[in-house]
């Protein structure tokens, strides 16, 4: 009379299950949880922000009255934009345990094509729109070698990585540059938003920001305390007001006649697609089996996902979002050459994807670790010509930190260090 039929004791467990995820849990109780998490492995964004205070004391020591202005920190964010936003499109791939060595020259080929249509007269919205279609059938023709064909993503990106530099190539021809005269493309990065539209941005996007992590929170039946969201608020409500405050003053050179003040027009346009992206990725079908397809593509097949088609998707928003960031390439300099997109963009999109946080291996990383990890690649370049000339105590010699060869061992020994930090965390977990 006392047995459990198997049904009862399953039920019984699943009660048991549910009971332990819905708990309330305390502040001390997040932070140890935490501390445990980093201590087996799981270290998150902690290794980039890490860095990036490292970077900045350095710099800020070395310069600071050049380092540490609002000029330079606008010029910083400006060129980590592009960046960031190929990080994120190369991280659709990562996250699909792939990759994509094409994406730098994905993004030239777009810019190249929204330049050379402006320039012959087209309008901005029908040459826009045949760039994002470019963009987004270079992708789709990558997405089909790797998941219909078979292909090794490494071998057709590497293969394409020429071919679409040959692209690039017919378009602007060898040493040719094509210049943008459109005042919008050109505003994307450089222009400042008025300082009233700035407060109400940064206002804005504090509520946004507030009203999805109260929304999260409730959906967590008190499994995130209510704390840590006022806390979490209360960050980014700072960060938002410190921000605006700084880039509201005069950042013009003393000697300018016109005066420069606002949030750069760059800031908004990133965070808008961070949190896009990042709402697809947490809130919808077809992000969990992105995560479950890079996690384990065989236990993914057996639960009923389309592994080739997640494949094939990954590679075409990768697509997509590296011909955006064409876009923020070809604006920076108002141009667009056959180096646009080659070079190191590559380089340093999958780096910051990865010092950001977003696994080579698959299955772990979201949209702000490109964000954090193009902000370190980016303080690299634009703090080492700050520092100059210094002899280094132990070696007795004087190193040009400006010379191209410190910021290659630089950027290379970011992304040893953090590809090292990503093999050793899958290790220890």
């Amino acid at each position: 009379m006392n047995e459990i039929s198997a049904d009862e004791s399953g039920a019984t467990d699943v009660a048991t299950d549910f009971a332990l995820d819905s708990q309330t849990r305390s502040l001390g109780q997040v932070f140890s949880d935490g501390i445990a998490n980093i201590r087996g492995g799981e270290l998150g964004l902690l290794p980039a922000l890490l860095a990036i205070a490292v970077l900045v004391a350095l710099f800020g020591w070395a310069n600071p009255s050049t380092f540490l202005s609002v000029l330079n920190l606008s010029n910083l964010v400006e060129q980590a934009s592009a960046i960031i936003v190929i990080a994120m499109a190369v991280s659709f791939t990562l996250l699909v345990g792939e990759i994509d060595l094409a994406a730098g020259f994905t993004a030239g080929v777009a810019a190249a094509v929204l330049a050379t249509r402006l320039v012959a007269g087209w309008g901005l919205v029908t040459a826009v729109l045949l760039a994002t279609l470019v963009a987004l059938a270079l992708g789709l023709f990558t997405g089909y070698m790797v998941a219909k064909v078979g292909i090794p993503s490494f071998v057709v990106t590497l293969a394409n990585f020429l071919i679409f530099q040959g692209i690039l190539l017919l378009f602007v021809k060898d040493g040719g540059t094509v210049r943008i005269e459109n005042d919008l493309v050109k505003g994307m990065v450089g222009d400042s938003l008025p300082v009233g539209l700035s407060w109400v941005l940064a206002l804005f996007g504090v509520a946004l920001y507030a009203f999805f992590t109260v929304r999260r929170q409730r959906a967590a039946h008190g499994a995130i305390p209510l704390s840590l969201v006022a806390l979490r608020i209360t960050a980014v409500a700072g960060v938002a007001v410190v921000g605006t405050v700084l880039f509201n003053r005069n950042r013009a050179l003393p000697k300018a006649e016109i005066e420069i003040r606002g949030m750069p027009v760059v800031i908004p346009l990133v965070l808008l697609i961070v949190f896009i992206l990042t709402f697809v990725l947490d809130n919808t079908r077809w992000g969990r089996h992105l995560y479950a397809v890079g996690g384990n593509p065989e236990a993914a097949r057996r639960a009923g996902i389309n592994v080739a088609g997640i494949k094939l998707a990954a590679f075409t928003v990768c697509g997509l979002l590296a011909g955006i960031g064409g876009a923020f390439l070809a604006s920076n300099v108002n141009s667009v050459s056959a180096t646009t997109g080659g070079s190191q963009t590559l380089l340093l999109a999958v780096g910051a994807a990865v010092i950001g946080g977003t696994s080579l291996f698959g299955g772990k990383g979201r949209m702000i670790n490109g964000l954090v990890g193009g902000l370190v690649l980016a303080l690299i370049p634009n703090g080492l010509p700050l520092v100059g000339k210094r002899i280094l105590p132990l070696f007795g010699t004087e190193i040009d930190f400006s010379s191209s060869g410190v910021k290659f061992i630089a950027f290379g020994s970011a992304l040893m260090l953090a590809a090292s930090v990503d093999a050793l965390s899958r290790k220890t977990s």
